[in-house]
Formats: structure tokens, sequence, C-alpha cells
């Protein structure tokens, strides 16, 4: 960042542009005070066209290569939204180009290279964070608030899901076979709700995992069960799945003194794809009273048992407003790599009880 000055913006390259790229990090960066979006880089003639009029003062980049070619002079930021066996390899090369680096979860397909590539990064005295965007969830944020105030008292079960109803495989490498791809719902979704689980109650002891591949023609895992123990003895009941026909509460949370039943998913990721921006929106990221999960204990919400939680507003910008000040002001790293390292442990260890029907001590 030689020769920039604390009000020019960081000049942002981004790898691909396909969901990830185009979907979530293009605008949520176009959106952030102190980020310029420059670079996209993608190989498809279409998607470079889209890019160009969503963002038309945008470069394109048909290679990373190119990207590289020019970005220790030319860019702040390195953004890695490109298929998941490209993650190491590309944050490798960014990092030894002397840039700082965000990744799209998961950041590796093991512990041990997100590892590897948080020892570069701190070697190189370098940013490498990943983007964990649903710890920015306004269930994630609501639930995180009741804790912080006592509400449930000391947790005992929190059951997180994440359940879609898709009976017909869409195809592609997030649903491919070949393990060096790292798809299937366990690498995809499972990052969410394990990266969850451990931001809110640490550490995981043990996992046990049950994993299937239900609809024909399906090639990776696309129904999943995760059970964690973590260390304070919380115990942490994770669901991933595109075979769900009827979908369940997204958190269940059960305490000592109350429980929280919250159904619904964000809305942040629906409007992005519709187009809305954070920018532009008022009432981004809040939903309607009528999804308002429900605080009680002894009575089921489906009945209007318990009372009303109003459901603070989801905040994606809140990651890349982060990494801007993290980059500017040696404010804290917003998702690290170990911690993404951490999830991978437990990501590792399901895929293992999975297939040898054990538990796996961490």
């Amino acid at each position: 960042m030689t020769g920039r000055t604390t009000r020019t913006p960081l000049r942002v390259g981004l790898v691909g542009y396909g969901l990830a790229g185009s979907v979530f990090h293009a605008p949520l960066i176009a959106a952030t005070e102190g980020l310029a979006l420059d670079t996209v880089v993608t190989s498809n003639p279409e998607r470079q066209d889209q890019a160009r009029a969503e963002f038309p003062d945008v470069r394109v980049a048909a290679s990373p290569d190119e990207l590289f070619d020019r970005a220790a002079d030319d860019l702040d930021l390195i953004v890695i939204a490109s298929p998941n066996k490209t993650h190491v390899p590309l944050a490798t090369t960014a990092l030894k180009a002397g840039l700082p680096v965000v990744v799209d979860k998961p950041i590796a397909g093991t512990a041990a290279e997100a590892r590897e590539l948080a020892a570069l990064a701190e070697e190189h005295s370098l940013l490498l964070s990943v983007f964990q965007n649903r710890r920015w969830d306004n269930d994630f944020l609501t639930l995180r608030k009741l804790l912080t105030e006592g509400e449930l008292g000391d947790v005992w079960r929190f059951e997180s899901r994440f359940e879609r109803w898709r009976p017909q495989p869409k195809g592609g490498w997030r649903e491919s076979g070949d393990p060096a791809e790292i798809g299937g719902l366990l690498y995809d979704l499972g990052s969410h709700v394990v990266d969850q689980a451990l931001a809110l109650f640490g550490p995981a002891a043990s996992v046990y995992a049950e994993s299937d591949i239900r609809r024909p023609g399906a090639e990776a895992d696309d129904d999943t069960f995760i059970a964690l123990t973590h260390t304070n003895d919380v115990r942490s009941h994770l669901y991933v799945s595109a075979t769900t026909a009827q979908l369940g509460p997204r958190f269940r949370v059960l305490g000592s003194k109350a429980g929280y039943v919250k159904y619904g998913l964000d809305p942040q990721e629906a409007d992005l794809r519709d187009g809305k921006r954070p920018d532009t929106a008022d009432s981004w990221g809040q939903e309607p009273e009528s999804l308002y999960g429900r605080v009680g204990a002894g009575e089921s919400p489906l009945t209007g048992g318990g009372r009303p939680e109003p459901t603070l507003p989801g905040d994606y910008p809140a990651y890349y407003a982060a990494v801007a000040a993290a980059l500017r002001d040696g404010a804290p790293n917003p998702v690290t790599a170990l911690e993404a390292a951490a999830a991978l442990d437990v990501l590792e260890a399901a895929r293992r009880s999975a297939r040898d029907g054990v538990t796996v001590t961490l």
C-alpha cells in the first residue's frame, strides 16, 4: 500500500465472479467505505460482461496471472472467491506477492493447509482473513445478544439447521464427488454451522457425524448431521441438507432458564441475489415481526408460547468494514485463518466419523 493515503480507497482485486463473487463479495466490497472494487478476474465472457454492467468502472482480467502481474503496484487487497480447490494456491501466490488476502470459506481442504497459510501470512506481516459471513446473520447476532445477557441461562444444547429441499442435483464442482474439488455439503454449508457453533460455544472436544448421499445421481454428501461436544460440555447438533422436505427451525437453543427457537433464513442472501445493495437499502438485513424467534420455557413456540424476541438486523457489510479497519488502523481481523483451521479440524473429524462410524476425539 505504498503511496496510499488514509483517505484513498483501498483497491481490491476479486478473483472469481460466480455465485460467491458476484452475489456476495463484489456488492459488499463496493458498498464498504474505504474499499474500491478495482478488478474482477473471470475467464467467462458472460460473467465479464455482467461485471462491467454491474460495476462500470471495474477492470476485468481473464486469469489470476494477469492480476498478479501488476497486483503489487496496483492493488491493496486480494479477495479469492473462486472454486474451493484454488483457494490455497491463489492465497499462497498473493501472500508471497506481499498482498493481504480475504478467502471465501472454506479457506482450504485441510486444517494443516489453513495453518500453513496462517504461518505464511504472519511471516510476511499480512492480513489473511476468511469470509464467514454467517457470523453476521440476523439470528446469530440475536442469539449472541441473548447469551451475553444471560437470558437462556447455561446453554445445554445448540441445534442449528441449514436445510434445503433440492431433490434434483444441480451439478457443478460444489456437488462433485472428486475429492480434489472439496465439494459436498459438509464443506459447503457445514463450514457455516460449525464456525457458528465454535464462535458461540468454544472448542470442540469430540465429533460424531452421519453423512449420506441421498439423491439419485448425486456424487457428494447431500444430507449430513454433526454432533459436537464442546470443552465446556455444551452439545451442538448441526444439520446440513439438500433433501429436507419439511424444514426445521434454523436455531433451537436450550438452556437452564429458557430456550430460543427461530425459524427462517436471514434475508441478506436473498436480497443480494435479487440485486438489492446494502448501501442503498434503508432496511437492510431487517425482517418482519412475523419471523421473530421466541424465548420461553415449557411452552411450544408454534402455539404462541414464550415471548417474541425482536431479531437484530443482519449485517454482512460489517465484515468488509472490519477488514478495511484492520488494514487501515490495525484493528482485529474479523475471522482469522486459525479460527478457520479449528473449524476444518471439526470437518475433517466429521468426515472420518461418518466414514468409520466412530466418535472422534480432538
